[in-house]
C-alpha cells in the first residue's frame, strides 16, 4: 500500500490521518498529548498505520467485520487498562508510608473497572476516538468514591496515584502485532471455527503487507519539535484550510478551536487561505480553558457540553481568561447559580470570543465548517448556531464527527500534493517512517 501521513502535533492533542494515492482516508489515530509530546506522535502515527490495517481487513473480511473490529479495539484498551493497573499500583507502593494501605485499595478499583471492561469500551458506550483518560477516568472517580468511603483511605489521595499513573499509561507505546491482535479479536468475537479461520488468516495477510510511506507533511501547535525537515512542514493555518475544504468543498469559512488557540480562516473555490484571525497570546476560550473548568468542577472534559445544554438560565460570564476562571465560576457557583448554567454561560463565552475573530477575518460566508477539539463539544456547537444565525442570519454549519482530524487531513494532503524526494529520504531517516 501506497500512503501519505499528515501529522498535527497540538497543545492537547496529537492526531495522524493516512491517506492512499486518491486522497481517500484509510487510518487515523490519536493521543493526548499532555505528558510528552515526542511519545504522543509516535503513539499517533502507530495507531493510524493500525487503523489502516484494519480498515484493509474489514474490507476482505466482508459480514463478521463489526463483531471482529469492536473486539479488536476491546483488546487494545484491555491491555492499556492492565498497563495502568501496574502503574497504579507502583505509584501506590512507592509512596511513604502510605504504601501498605493505598496499594490494595487501588487495585480492588482498578479489578473492579476490570470487570466491566465489556461494558466500558462497547462501541455503544463511546465512540471510536473518546479518549482512554475520558472513559477510565470517570468510572475511576465513581469507584474510588465508593470504596472509600467504606474503608480508612483519603479520596483524595487516591486519585492523586490515578492522576500520576494515568500521563505515563496513556502515552506509552502499546506494540501489539497486528496479526496477532486480529487472530485474538476473531476468537473473542465467537466467531465460528470456519469463519474465524478465515478472519485470523486475512488478519496475518494483512500485518504481512508492506506499506509504503511516500510522503509525510507535519503540523500543529509543537512543528517544531516534529524532527522533519523544513519542506516536510506546514502551518496549522493552511491545514487546517484545506482539510476542512477537502471534508466540505463547499466551505468558504472555518472556525478552528483547539486546546491553545482559535483560528478564523477564509478560504477560496481550491481550500487556499485568502485571510484569517487568530489568538495566539493566550489560550482564553480553547480547549486547554475547559479542561481547567472540567478540574475544577471535578467533571470530564466530555461530560462539560451535555451538563450545559440542560441549562434553562445561562450565567452571565465576564471573563474567558483561564488564569480568572476558577475564582469566576466558584463565585457564582457560591451564590446559588446552578452548575449548568454556569457552563451554558461559559460556552456562550467561548463562543463570543470566535466570534470576534470571524468578524475581523472576514465573517461567515456561504459554508462554515467547525474544527478541533472544541467542536466535538455540543454545547459550543448549539451556542455557535445562535450566534451565527444571530449576526449573519440562516448559514450552513458542517460539523464532522472527525472534524478533529482536520489539521492532519490537510498535512497528508500537502503530502501527496509534492515533497521534495530528498526530504522525504532525510525525514524517514529521522523518523523511522519507512515502515
Amino acid at each position: 500500500m501506497k500512503l501519505y501521513l499528515g501529522v498535527d502535533l497540538g497543545s492537547t492533542t496529537s492526531k495522524a490521518v493516512l491517506i492512499d494515492e486518491h486522497e481517500r482516508v484509510v487510518g487515523r489515530g490519536i493521543t493526548n498529548t499532555r505528558s510528552n509530546y515526542d511519545v504522543a506522535v509516535e503513539v499517533a502515527r502507530r495507531d493510524a498505520l493500525t487503523d489502516a490495517r484494519l480498515a484493509e481487513a474489514v474490507r476482505l473480511l466482508g459480514g463478521d467485520a463489526p463483531a471482529v473490529v469492536e473486539a479488536f479495539w476491546l483488546i487494545q484498551d484491555l491491555r492499556r487498562l492492565e498497563r495502568l493497573r501496574e502503574t497504579c499500583r507502583a505509584t501506590a507502593s512507592a509512596m511513604p508510608g502510605e504504601g501498605a494501605r493505598l496499594a490494595p485499595t487501588v487495585d480492588l478499583v482498578l479489578t473492579r473497572l476490570a470487570d466491566e471492561a465489556d461494558t466500558l469500551f462497547s462501541a455503544a458506550a463511546r465512540g471510536r476516538g473518546s479518549f482512554f483518560r475520558d472513559v477510565v477516568g470517570a468510572r475511576f472517580h465513581a469507584l474510588a468514591e465508593e470504596v472509600c468511603r467504606r474503608g480508612d483511605v483519603d479520596f483524595e489521595r487516591l486519585l492523586g496515584v490515578y492522576d500520576r499513573a494515568i500521563l505515563e499509561a496513556e502515552n506509552e507505546i502499546v506494540e501489539i502485532p497486528f496479526g496477532e491482535a486480529f487472530a485474538a479479536a476473531a476468537a473473542r468475537a465467537g466467531l465460528s471455527p470456519d469463519r474465524r479461520t478465515s478472519a485470523e488468516a486475512i488478519g496475518w495477510h494483512v500485518a504481512r503487507t508492506p506499506i509504503d510511506l511516500a510522503g509525510f507533511v507535519g503540523t500543529g501547535y509543537g512543528r517544531a519539535r516534529l524532527p522533519f525537515p523544513r519542506d516536510c512542514i506546514r502551518s496549522e493555518i493552511l491545514c487546517h484550510g484545506l482539510g476542512a475544504f477537502a471534508m466540505r468543498p463547499q466551505t468558504r469559512t472555518v472556525l478552528d478551536i483547539g486546546g491553545q488557540d482559535t483560528k478564523a480562516i477564509q478560504v477560496d473555490e481550491r481550500g487556499l487561505v485568502t485571510s484569517f484571525q487568530m489568538n495566539d497570546r493566550c489560550a482564553a476560550g480553547c480547549g486547554r480553558y475547559l479542561g481547567y473548568i472540567a478540574d475544577e468542577l471535578s467533571l470530564g472534559l466530555h461530560e462539560l457540553g451535555p451538563m450545559a445544554l440542560r441549562s434553562k438560565r445561562p450565567s452571565r460570564i465576564t471573563s474567558t481568561c483561564t488564569v480568572f476562571a476558577g475564582t469566576e465560576v466558584r463565585d457564582l457557583l457560591s451564590v446559588g447559580e446552578k452548575r449548568e448554567d454556569v457552563l451554558s454561560g461559559l460556552h456562550r463565552a467561548i463562543i463570543t470570543r470566535a466570534m470576534s475573530l470571524l468578524a475581523r477575518s472576514g465573517g461567515v460566508n456561504d459554508e462554515l465548517t467547525f474544527t478541533g477539539g472544541v467542536a466535538r463539544n455540543p454545547a459550543a456547537v448549539a451556542a455557535l448556531h445562535d450566534m451565527v444565525e444571530a449576526h449573519y442570519g440562516p448559514r450552513t454549519i458542517n460539523v464532522d464527527a472527525d472534524s478533529i482530524y482536520t489539521g492532519a487531513l490537510g498535512a497528508a494532503l500537502f503530502a501527496r500534493r509534492g515533497v521534495p524526494a530528498e526530504d522525504l529520504e532525510e525525514a524517514k531517516e529521522c523518523t523511522g517512517c519507512s515502515a
